[in-house]
């Protein structure tokens, strides 16, 4: 970037009074300065980069250390990249300052040590979200920018006190939040961190001990908040950082996570790691829908989660009876006793993982019992090779695939009531399928627990692998030693320390046994983000808390949209999956939905549910919804299209609608946590009765940020 050679502002002639020198002679030095800065800036950290990855690699901590900061810096490089002088988002100026605070997406300071920008997420930066006019922390005024292409292209200030503005304020008769909402809409979720509010900044700001519920109706900034928290945390606590696991951001479906991908890397925070309940297993991108609802219900449930241990505890019970085991030298007597001993020698091991430690500890039992004067090494090696002991052992403790696992509980009614002893006989036979693994969504939970419980089965072979490798390598090594050995004659010099043993083995690294890939959504996290959470069930729950140990979560939702229905309280639903620290805030303020389109919304969810959390927008759009017949779908895209020339729109319920670049269209379910500019709804009656199909209609009806559209058909 070059240093500023024309105005950072391009106002359009409508907001010409802006343009006053009076007004932005100073916001145009501080840009110079920024851009001089950021030249600077990027040349520096370009360099930073470069050593850093010519530097040698290390191991251990070292080697962590450098990857964290190489991931830092690229991050850095890129976000300001990205931007330029749009990192500015605003400033403010206190009652006692002298000159304005400038907020920035990033912290800037140039080279002379002077503060250009703060940080959003710094306490210095609050004030800029959380002041109001009942309480304005201190400010006499707030300016925001709204950036078009690298140059602002409109800008709002807000006066706290009676001399905040004075020769140095355009003041409208908008807010700049206000005055963003009606903008049209894109694919991807647009940038609003310039206009976050003061109630949604005290949520993205509070502390994050135990579940915080972030309980809000349509358009309240539920997923704004979500999102701009998520960042917030990593930075403000170093404690939920990379090294102690970081942030996992839960959305709920992916055309969701699509629409909020740039929002993360465009606050600076490339390291929140986001997916659906799906992609947390592998089998949960062909998972089908659950049709059947009684198998769905008996599915959701916590204690069907729970009954994984005993299915995999069913292969843990040691024989019982004894065996001989014939060695070269003798036979020797391994009793039952024997057997439960080594069966619990890995307490807190995965099944498939625990198995080399068990046979260890039956080999080390027949070594110790072995009469006879054979070296304890040669006889373990013969016992690891006894193919009868090894039989005895693989029937004992078999490996076990989850998908195995899982499907014999629905297929093998006898292990299903074994393993879950309070089904009655009628949900045995409900539960059971017969394409066993023929995967729904409500098996997932038990598809994740059963693969946590069991660990990798291939652990076992990657370390007798392993081990092969280092003994071939340490023999190598030790051919080498002995030659170089004989060759130093006079036995003199630095090669006589080669016969060292200790020296020895620090010549073959036989530290680390290889793994799998590495399953970035594993866990554990130090803090869980999940959107839209009034749709999980009690088992999908389980898959989360096993990912959080700490229960340190963010949890976003509206219960009057719970396709299924949500008659508890957050408190009492967080309380029984097993949560056990929950505070709770909510969102009443619909910043999105336009009066017209809330006025017809809200009578279809208090038809279902009287006490829903229905919020009260703030804007009108001047656009009354409007009725017609399913064959008008058609034309009134085409009307909407040609008359605006951005904007995104949507058709929800009509599945023969293809979808074109500026039209989606969608399923109820799947348009939850959008907006569109237009919303066309098609024959919302055929959604169905009941809370879902309330739900279903409240929900497609309140993605419209415009103009809503009924149809219906005959």
């Amino acid at each position: 970037m070059n240093p500023l050679t024309t105005s950072a502002f391009d106002l359009p002639g409508r907001l010409a009074p802006k343009a006053d020198p009076h007004l932005i002679a100073g916001d145009e030095r501080h840009f110079e300065a920024i851009a001089e800065c950021l030249e600077q800036s990027l040349t520096e950290l370009s360099a930073r980069l470069d050593a850093e990855r010519r530097s040698p690699g290390g191991v251990g901590r070292q080697a962590m250390d450098r990857d964290i900061e190489i991931h830092r810096l690229t991050t850095r490089l890129r976000t300001l990249r990205r931007f330029g002088l749009d990192l500015c988002l605003g400033h403010m100026v206190g009652t006692d300052d002298a000159e304005p605070v400038y907020v920035g997406r990033l912290g800037l300071t140039d080279s002379a040590g002077r503060r250009l920008l703060v940080d959003w997420r710094s306490p210095a930066a609050e004030p800029f979200f959380a002041a109001t006019h009942a309480q304005p922390m201190g400010l006499a005024s707030r300016r925001r920018y709204r950036w078009t292409r690298g140059r602002v292209s409109d800008y709002w200030d807000e006066v706290f006190t009676p001399d905040g503005g004075a020769g140095h304020a355009a003041l409208d008769d908008q807010s700049a939040f206000i005055a963003t909402l009606g903008s049209n809409r894109s694919p991807r979720m647009r940038d609003v961190l310039g206009t976050i509010q003061a109630d949604q900044d005290a949520i993205i700001r509070a502390g994050f001990r135990g579940a915080l519920v972030v309980d809000g109706g349509p358009g309240t900034g539920k997923t704004v908040v979500a999102l701009h928290r998520s960042a917030y945390l990593l930075y403000s606590d170093p404690r939920l950082g990379h090294r102690r696991g970081g942030v996992l951001f839960v959305g709920p479906h992916e055309p969701y996570l699509g629409y909020v991908s740039d929002v993360l890397p465009s606050l600076g925070e490339e390291g929140v790691q986001t997916c659906t309940l799906r992609d947390l297993v592998t089998e949960g991108a062909a998972a089908a829908a659950e049709t059947d609802p009684d198998v769905a219900r008996l599915k959701s449930s916590a204690d069907l989660v729970k009954a994984i241990e005993a299915a995999v505890r069913f292969y843990e019970k040691p024989p019982a009876k004894g065996m001989t085991v014939t060695t070269p030298w003798s036979d020797v007597r391994l009793h039952a006793g024997d057997w439960a001993v080594a069966f619990e020698a890995a307490p807190g091991t995965p099944h498939n993982e625990a198995r080399d430690q068990v046979l260890e500890e039956l080999v080390t039992i027949l070594v110790d019992r072995h009469d006879g004067d054979v070296p304890d090494a040669l006889l373990r090696t013969s016992l690891l090779q006894n193919r009868e002991l090894l039989a005895a052992f693989d029937g004992a403790w078999p490996l076990i695939e989850a998908a195995d696992l899982v499907g014999d509980l629905w297929s093998v009614p006898a292990y299903l009531r074994i393993c879950a002893p309070w089904l009655s006989r009628d949900d045995v036979s409900r539960l059971q399928r017969a394409h066993a693994q023929a995967w729904t969504v409500p098996d997932l939970p038990l598809l994740d627990a059963a693969r946590r419980r069991l660990g990798d089965p291939e652990m076992s072979l990657r370390r007798r692998r392993h081990d092969a490798a280092v003994a071939a390598e340490r023999e190598h090594m030790s051919h080498v030693i002995d030659a170089l050995l004989e060759a130093d004659a006079d036995g003199e010099g630095a090669v006589t320390m080669l016969r060292g043993q200790d020296l020895k083995e620090t010549l073959v690294d036989g530290s680390s046994v290889p793994v799998g890939e590495p399953d970035l959504l594993a866990g554990p996290f130090a803090h869980v983000v999940v959107d839209e959470a009034q749709e999980l069930t009690d088992a999908e729950w389980q898959m989360l808390l096993l990912r959080c140990p700490s229960r340190s979560f963010t949890i976003v939702g509206d219960r009057a949209q719970a396709r299924h229905g949500f008659a508890e309280s957050w408190q009492e639903r967080l309380e029984r999956v097993g949560f056990d620290r929950i505070s709770q805030t909510s969102l009443s303020i619909n910043y999105r939905t336009p009066e017209e389109v809330m006025a017809e919304a809200e009578p279809v969810i208090r038809a279902a549910l009287p006490d829903a959390n229905v919020p009260v927008s703030v804007r009108s759009s001047g656009i009354p919804v409007t009725h017609g017949s399913a064959g008008e779908r058609d034309t009134v895209l085409d009307t909407w299209l040609t008359a605006h020339a951005d904007g995104i729109a949507c058709v929800i319920g009509d599945p023969t609608f293809r979808a074109t670049p500026r039209v989606r269209s969608l399923t109820p379910a799947l348009s939850k946590g959008l907006e569109f500019d237009l919303v066309v709804l098609v024959d919302p009656e055929a959604f169905g009765t009941g809370i879902e199909g309330a739900v279903d209609r409240y929900v497609a009806m309140t993605r419209a940020t415009q103009r809503l559209v009924v149809l219906t058909r005959g």
